[in-house]
Formats: C-alpha cells, sequence, structure tokens
C-alpha cells in the first residue's frame, strides 16, 4: 500500500470498456512523518471511494488493485481503497 495525496483529476474519453464510468485520479506519495510530498513519480489510480483532491488516501497497486471491488479482469495498477483521516507513528 502507498500513502498518497490526491493533486488532481485525469480525463480519458477514450479507454478500455471495462473502465468507463470510473473516476481516474492523479496521486503523489507522501511521507507519512509529516504528509508532504515525496520527490518521485505520479501515479493515475481508480477511485473506488470516491476520493477528491486534497485527501489523503491509500493506493494500492499490482495484482492487489484487480482485488478492490469492482476492479475484477480490470486493466488496471493502481486503486485508490481508503481516505486517510489520520496516520499516528510511533517512532
Amino acid at each position: 500500500m502507498v500513502l498518497a495525496r490526491i493533486v488532481g483529476t485525469v480525463v480519458a474519453t477514450r479507454k478500455d470498456p471495462r473502465l468507463v464510468s470510473n473516476k481516474l485520479l492523479l496521486a503523489r506519495p507522501v511521507d507519512p512523518r509529516d504528509r508532504t510530498r515525496l520527490e518521485g513519480a505520479y501515479l493515475v489510480a481508480v477511485d473506488t471511494v470516491d476520493a477528491g483532491v486534497g485527501e489523503t488516501v491509500l493506493i494500492v497497486s499490482g495484482s492487489s488493485a484487480r482485488m478492490a471491488s469492482g476492479m475484477k479482469d480490470c486493466p488496471v495498477d493502481a486503486v485508490v481503497v481508503g481516505i486517510v483521516d489520520v496516520v499516528d507513528l510511533s517512532e
């Protein structure tokens, strides 16, 4: 799982028919200590929890993404599966 912040949306008018009606979000991994953006690649993830821009979310990727609700047999590699309320890091 990846902790990330939603930074935008992606609109694709032509896509695989199994992805029609799914919202695509642009996310950026964050540091769990202070939720600042980490340097690195952005992720495009299918939204299954009605997340919005600015929210911190949990994203699963790879074969786990296809296990998310409604994603069976869909061509996805990243799926938003949760909206984070609080991160409690004990170091």
